[in-house]
C-alpha cells in the first residue's frame, strides 16, 4: 500500500492569549495527494475552565466547529477554495482564543486513520 505525504496542525484553545496557556482541542489534517481535508475537535469544559474560569465555552465550541466546517462541503465562503488553499488559511497564524499551532508532516497510507490517531495521541486525556 503506498504512503502519502500529509501536513497536521493541533487546533489550541489559549483562553488567556496574553498567558500563554492552552489546551490541545482538535486536529486539522491535509493530505495534498488525495485531496483530503479534515478537522476533528472535542473541547473539555473543565480543562478550559481550569486556565480561565470565565470562559465562553460556547463561544470557544462555535469556533471549533468553523474549523471543521471549513474543511466540509458548506465550508461558506472558503468553499471556493482548494482544500489546500484551506488548510493554509486554517493554520495561519493568529492571535485568537482559538488557533493552530505549528504545521507538522508524515506519511500514511489511509488519512482517516491517520486523524484519529493523532486525535487521540494529542487531544484526548
Amino acid at each position: 500500500m503506498s504512503r502519502d505525504v500529509y501536513e497536521y496542525a493541533v487546533i489550541r484553545v489559549m483562553p488567556k492569549v496574553e498567558r500563554g496557556e492552552l489546551i490541545n482541542a482538535g486536529v486539522l489534517l491535509y493530505c495534498q495527494p488525495r485531496g483530503y481535508l479534515c478537522a476533528r475537535v472535542a473541547l473539555d469544559p473543565a480543562r478550559l475552565r481550569a486556565l480561565d474560569p470565565h470562559a465562553d465555552v460556547e463561544g470557544v465550541r462555535r469556533a471549533l466547529s468553523a474549523y471543521e466546517l471549513a474543511c466540509g462541503e458548506e465550508a461558506g465562503a472558503l468553499a471556493a477554495e482548494s482544500p489546500g488553499g484551506r488548510f493554509r488559511w486554517l493554520t495561519a497564524p493568529r492571535s485568537t482564543i482559538v488557533q493552530a499551532g505549528p504545521v507538522h508532516a508524515g506519511l500514511t497510507a489511509d488519512p482517516d486513520t491517520e486523524l484519529a490517531r493523532l486525535f487521540d495521541k494529542l487531544v484526548r486525556v
